[in-house]
């Protein structure tokens, strides 16, 4: 990271304090103690990312609509609108799940020849971040207007969900399958601040409008 001019580092879970501290681990980290021992820690991922406008997952599994580390560097910071971009890394042995990439707007693959497919985690971490690096030395497009952060995406998804489940839209044994899609809409959408917070009121209204409902005589409730 530091090589390349990253210096904040979110750690969700891992090693605590103590382990920071031992001479093998701050022996890897020769010459970026400062990254080290600046690095702030979330109990889960939604919170590491919560200020993010544009959260990217990297995954060994590429897929339609996967970025390059490249195209990331590139049109990351526009999408972002100005705002905060978090690049998200998984553990090297399993990388990052399914529900860990679900909540990650764009997912980054780094394409390696077939007969050696995995890199490390180091490896990857530093072919993004160089690509990072040398794209904020390119000319990128105009920003757009703010985005929303991932937080206040998540805040509108959780309103919605519970509004369409008070009017019968979602199964309510398998919200998440109808929800993740509208995710993805919100994601691509790329909605400011301000139409975050419309869609959350829309979602309360939906809630409390189910309510009087079933409180009408004769009503489905």
């Amino acid at each position: 990271m530091k090589n390349m001019g990253l210096r904040r580092l979110r750690l969700v879970g891992g090693p605590e304090g103590e382990t920071m501290q031992r001479a093998d681990v701050r022996a890897l980290a020769y010459g970026a103690w400062d990254v080290l021992d600046g690095a702030e820690r979330a109990t889960s991922l939604a919170g590491a990312v919560s200020d993010a406008a544009l959260v990217v997952g990297t995954s060994s599994r590429g897929g339609e609509g996967s970025w390059t580390a490249r195209r990331l560097a590139l049109e990351g910071a526009s999408r972002a609108g100005g705002g905060r971009v978090a690049v998200v890394f998984g553990p090297e042995a399993s990388g990052l799940t399914g529900e860990e990439l679900a909540l990650c707007h764009q997912r980054v693959h780094v394409p390696t020849d077939p007969a050696q497919p995995s890199l490390n985690l180091a490896q990857a971490v530093l072919v993004v971040a160089y690509e990072i690096a040398v794209g904020a030395r390119e000319e990128v497009p105009a920003a757009i207007p703010a985005q929303a952060s991932a937080g206040e995406i998540e805040a509108a998804l959780g309103d919605l969900g519970r509004g369409l489940l008070g009017i019968g839209y979602l199964n309510p044994r398998n919200p998440e399958g109808i929800l993740g899609e509208i995710r993805g809409l919100l994601v691509r959408a790329s909605p400011t601040p301000r139409e975050a917070s419309l869609l959350r009121g829309i979602a309360r209204q939906i809630l409390w409008a189910a309510g009087r409902i079933a409180t009408v005589p004769g009503g489905d409730g």
